[in-house]
């Protein structure tokens, strides 16, 4: 009887170890977007461009690689010293 109370308690150890376990890592729930097309061409008209460098800087712009296109980091704002004050 000692062993078959010893193997449910195992049974319910190790039920409870495989619930406990943390799920897979969600994909994120916001896809990374880069500028379309229509963005990135009203881009090159503001900045006049034509030909070849305007087909290079759509092909950047659409693929996330131009300053344009690209997100600005936030600017840390300054902290007062001991000093300044």
């Amino acid at each position: 009887m000692s062993l078959r109370l010893f193997l449910a308690a195992l049974a319910i150890a190790a039920c409870g170890n495989a619930l406990a376990a943390e799920p897979p890592a969600a994909p994120s729930a916001v896809p990374v977007r880069h500028p379309s097309l229509k963005s990135c061409n009203r881009e090159a008209t503001a900045k006049q461009l034509s030909g070849k460098r305007r087909e290079q800087y759509v092909k950047d712009c659409t693929a996330g690689k131009t300053a344009a296109a690209a997100v600005p980091a936030a600017v840390p704002a300054a902290i007062p010293t001991a000093a300044s004050h």
